[in-house]
């Protein structure tokens, strides 16, 4: 049984043998044991002071069970900040196994695990007592390289970005044309599908005419008895003869005439060029699509910024007029005290916000490779545009039709299938044509013009199993090729199904939360009016306050997911590109 820490979060706590539970205002986290697994369940931010929170949980399970396998679950995590990566991360490194859906928090989870492999094999096999001789091995390095440099000399800046003093003012469209031409993820997967184009240029060429020009100058000295094959040398006849001037210049040239290996391997890099390129368009999509998430994460990130600074606003002025009516005899001090705290925490909720949409536009940045010290500013807002409820059916049909990753499998498959060809023509004969025409001579004026032209037939008999081993490797590939594909179906179904239902429930979502926010609004109204006509204390000013606070939160949290349902809904059917890249 794990130990009771509620005095430590200040919050409700409930465990037993097999669930802990702890819940705050905006982060809750609960832990359940399966099996020979501990499941330690998070929900809600993990930004600001809440990290803390989950850091102190996660010592305290560790401690009570240093031997059991921990899985994090953030499926519910509905943001992360710099400081929450950074505990994921410590988390990882302990043992902690990582799980989350969506987007963005995939894509940390992805980030941290890489970063983490990376980390470990760079410090294999290292002591790291030798850490402080490193570090003062580098610090007296720089030093001394810092020793030539002027001192007004500026970094060189990178010639994709260009620094300006006012800061770049982002619309979500620039931001995918800017990803796009920028993006190292998306750049490289350009690259790649140009490798691609080359590799089957080369095995194109394998069926085409190859021919050369050979020029040579060289001196011969021959052995006559082992020219002849005699053993006895002939009696007055020379032992060598030379030496030998030999000129000979002159083309040489070679043709497969049938060789159909030559000609599937051929097809199956001309498959494989194309499956690089439908990879490549597909990489594209996954790179529109964590650009437009970081984007409207961080249009929700200035959103509660904004929202929080209405409610420092309103806590301000309810603070005031609670000030004033003490001062009149009408107040308590109890009244102003209580105005007070909820301001103070208001201006903390202030601060964790500013926080975090700072942190959400450096990531923004990060994604579209611009220069470090480049400002952005986002020129877009959270909005709601209805519209109408996709097909299920139909959207299955398009995803299928347009999925990139799906016509790049084809498209292996179809290469595989070429390879497997190639393997089983190995046992096939072969017709192949070369020669070569000379000028030749002992001298350049002397010589006259020689050649030898040839036909060649190769018919393998035995290759020691080759052939077969190479037949049976192409069939392996493709039934491996055959199980992904049925795999990405099932996956393809699942993400557009789950984007519809998304779509759908964040839409019925936006349209509670607006109707939420109003009530507040007018609660918050009702209440001030009786506080101020002393008919009641401002403790219903407080909880007023607190259901607006909630609601705001719930309006700008409807308005993000639905949003980013419809960034899901369009990534799932392969239309990322075309919806958000004009």
């Amino acid at each position: 049984m794990l130990t009771n820490f509620s005095t430590v979060w200040r919050t409700s706590c409930i465990h037993s043998d097999h669930q802990y539970r702890s819940v705050t205002r905006m982060l809750r986290i609960t832990t359940e044991k399966k099996r020979s697994k501990t499941v330690l369940s998070v929900e809600g931010r993990l930004a600001g002071a809440l990290v803390s929170t989950l850091e102190q949980c996660w010592k305290e399970l560790k401690a009570a069970a240093p031997h059991e396998k921990f899985y994090v679950d953030l499926c519910g995590v509905s943001f992360i900040d710099a400081a929450g990566k950074m505990l994921l991360q410590e988390m990882y490194r302990q043992g902690g196994q990582l799980v989350a859906d969506g987007c963005l928090n995939q894509a940390i989870v992805k980030e941290i695990i890489g970063r983490q492999k990376a980390g470990g094999r760079g410090d294999e096999g290292k002591d790291n007592k030798g850490t402080p001789i490193i570090f003062y091995v580098v610090l007296l390095g720089l030093l001394f390289g810092a020793a030539g440099v002027k001192a007004q000399e500026k970094p060189e800046m990178p010639a994709n970005t260009q620094v300006s003093g006012q800061p770049l003012r982002l619309t979500l469209d620039k931001a995918v044309s800017l990803a796009l031409k920028q993006n190292p993820t998306a750049q490289i997967a350009v690259l790649q599908a140009a490798e691609a184009v080359q590799d089957k240029n080369i095995a194109r060429a394998g069926l085409l005419p190859e021919a050369d020009l050979q020029s040579s100058d060289s001196v011969r000295r021959l052995n006559l008895q082992e020219e002849l094959g005699s053993a006895i040398p002939f009696p007055g006849i020379p032992g060598h003869v030379g030496p030998l001037n030999i000129f000979n210049a002159g083309p040489t040239f070679g043709a497969p005439v049938f060789d159909l290996t030559l000609w599937n391997r051929y097809r199956s890099a001309r498959d494989s060029a194309n499956a690089s390129k439908a990879t490549s368009l597909s990489t594209r999509e996954q790179v529109i699509l964590l650009v437009v998430s970081q984007y409207i994460g961080t249009l929700r990130a200035m959103a509660n910024v904004e929202a929080s600074q209405s409610r420092v606003d309103l806590a301000q002025a309810l603070y005031d007029q609670a000030a004033d009516l003490q001062k009149e005899g009408v107040g308590t001090g109890i009244d102003t005290l209580r105005a007070n705290v909820e301001l103070q925490n208001e201006k903390q909720a202030l601060l964790v916000a500013e926080t975090d949409r700072d942190s959400s536009l450096f990531g923004l940045s990060r994604l579209l490779n611009l220069d470090p010290r480049q400002e952005i500013a986002l020129s877009d807002s959270l909005s709601f545009f209805d519209t109408p409820q996709p097909d299920v059916n139909a959207s299955l049909d398009e995803a299928l039709a347009a999925r990139q990753e799906w016509k790049a499998l084809d498209l292996q498959a179809k290469a595989a299938e070429h390879d497997k060809r190639a393997s089983q023509d190995l046992r096939l004969p072969t017709l192949r044509v070369d020669g070569n025409w000379a000028y030749e001579g002992t001298r350049l004026n002397n010589g006259i013009p020689v050649y030898n032209y040839q036909a060649s037939f190769d018919l393998p008999l035995f290759t020691g199993g080759r052939t077969h081993a190479e037949i049976v490797k192409s069939d392996l590939q493709l039934k491996v090729l055959n199980e992904q594909k049925a795999d990405l179906r099932n996956q393809i179904s699942l993400d557009v199904k789950t984007a519809l239902l998304n779509l759908k429930s964040a839409r019925n979502q936006v349209a509670v939360s607006t109707l939420g926010v109003q009530l507040a609004k007018e609660e918050v109204d009702q209440a001030r009016d009786r506080f101020k006509a002393g008919v009641a204390n401002n403790i219903e000013v407080i909880q007023a306050q607190d259901a607006l606070a909630r609601a705001n939160d719930n309006e700008i949290t409807a308005l993000y997911r639905f949003n980013q349902a419809r960034a899901d809904y369009a990534r799932s059917i392969g239309q990322m590109e075309r919806v958000y890249a004009k």
